[in-house]
């Protein structure tokens, strides 16, 4: 989902917070030796072991799943505030956030014919409830999400749509972008052309019987009527066979999904405060909600336990960096973004002072890329934090960073980004699903991320120039 802001807004905004050209690229230099030094070992100390792993294992203990709106999101809140304090940081605060509250309530699926089987199934995020008896129906497969546009309407008007494309594995998550179309927009598409439901083969690339949930996509404020769910990949098989039969497919789904009222919720920040330039903000960021079907550990558990650990490194030192490091637990990540379009418009005025931002959102799989979106003549400086990396076999790529989720409110405003790319082999393995544990979680792969990360993060905020304004994202 994106922040959509006017370009004129956007100046007016970048005009107030630079009234000089003081706010302007500046070259990043070579980064002195005294930092590099400092830089290096701080990456070197944390291979030899973090406090990550407590920190995430403390969160999913303590807190379990908190999907937004839930209780247990207001308990992570509590948490986040908490645990900023223990470990040292400054100016923690809560800053408050309205996200939606979506409730999953009693689900289940079944095929009645041709050959009667229960499956396992989960409600995608924001899906409608279906009537207390459920909705039975005859089944039409359509293998992808763009090929549904091009079904004739009384192909599918009355019966449920399966939508049976698979994802493929890959170790940047390239597979993700193609597969998860199906779960955001079938149920509107599906819907207006007169279908009952909507089913999809979850998104992901297990062969487990956990399905994985994930939020579909709001058009114009309003969720689609359509109740919508994921199927196991071992279940998406069997109907996809029992549709290869040949014979008729009926299904029967009852979904206990409803929306309730908003609730407030929170994002959770500390800093490291700057000794020189404190106005100036290196941001790490991390998402502080989960899906209610896990603990929510390697999705984003492990991510606030990377960037908070990496900066809490920084501010033991005995003297800060120049700049100062803010890491920000964001609100309602899953469920639209809640919490990075509150930072962005609350921090409009100093997103300018904003020098980088990055976030951790990809689960604990090892670093092994970093690629940035900055300005053209910052690169040396981009140059320079690589090669404090590639000791930890993290390879410099030419290509354009996204950055995560949580910065894309950030982007019409142009805070450069970094991305901390990890290995995501066997992360869509667990994503999303009840299988999102705390035992997914290798505690070394932890530290080599804080490794990364701390390097990262100390070299920006003590880097003389900065990275100068991004170019704007394109649309996605």
């Amino acid at each position: 989902m994106r922040l959509r802001v006017s370009a004129p807004l956007v100046s007016a905004v970048l005009l107030a917070a630079c009234s000089s050209f003081a706010c302007l690229a500046q070259s990043p230099g070579k980064l002195p030796e005294a930092a590099r030094n400092t830089a290096a070992a701080l990456r070197d100390d944390a291979l030899r072991g973090t406090h990550a792993y407590d920190i995430v294992r403390s969160l999913t203990v303590e807190v379990g799943p908190r999907p937004a709106g839930s209780e247990a999101d207001r308990r992570a809140v509590e948490w986040g505030v908490a645990k900023l304090k223990e470990l040292g940081f400054s100016n923690v605060r809560a800053e408050k956030v309205t996200v939606p509250h979506w409730s999953r309530g009693a689900e289940s699926g079944e095929i009645l014919a041709p050959y009667p089987q229960r499956v396992a199934l989960a409600a995608l995020g924001g899906s409608a409830g279906t009537p207390a008896e459920g909705i039975e129906a005859e089944v039409v497969e359509v293998p992808t999400y763009e090929a549904l546009e091009k079904v004739a309407p009384e192909t599918v008007k009355g019966k449920i749509v399966f939508i049976s494309n698979r994802m493929k594995r890959a170790k940047d998550g390239s597979g993700y972008g193609p597969a998860v179309a199906a779960r955001g927009g079938s149920a509107a598409r599906a819907g207006k052309m007169g279908a009952v439901a909507v089913l999809i083969r979850s998104i992901g690339t297990d062969n487990n019987r956990t399905p994985h949930t994930g939020s579909m996509r709001a058009e114009s404020g309003n969720w689609p009527s359509t109740p919508a769910a994921a199927l196991s990949n071992p279940d998406a098989d069997l109907l996809a066979a029992q549709i290869a039969s040949g014979k008729p497919v009926r299904f029967r789904l009852k979904l206990g999904a409803q929306h309730l009222p908003e609730q407030e919720s929170a994002n959770v920040i500390g800093e490291i405060p700057g000794r020189e330039k404190p106005e100036e903000i290196v941001l790490l960021g991390c998402h502080l909600d989960s899906w209610d079907l896990g603990t929510g550990a390697i999705d984003d558990g492990t991510g606030c336990a990377i960037v908070a650990e990496a900066a809490r490194r920084i501010g033991a030192l005995k003297q800060h960096p120049r700049r100062t490091i803010r890491v920000v637990l964001f609100a309602n990540e899953e469920f639209g973004l809640s919490g990075a379009r509150a930072y962005a418009e609350k921090h409009a005025v100093d997103l300018p002072k904003h020098i980088v931002a990055a976030e951790s959102d990809f689960g604990e799989g090892k670093v092994w890329q970093v690629a940035g979106r900055i300005a053209p003549e910052s690169r040396p400086g981009f140059e320079e934090i690589a090669r404090l990396l590639k000791p930890l076999g993290v390879e410099a790529s030419d290509e354009v960073a996204d950055g995560g989720a949580d910065l894309i409110p950030m982007g019409p405003a142009r805070v450069p980004v970094f991305a901390l790319s990890q290995d995501g082999t066997t992360y869509f393995d667990y994503h999303h699903t009840s299988n999102d544990t705390l035992d997914k979680v290798d505690p070394k792969n932890l530290d080599q991320n804080v490794a990364a990360w701390v390097a990262f993060a100390y070299a920006a905020a003590e880097m003389p120039g900065d990275f100068g304004r991004a170019p704007v994202p394109a649309e996605r």
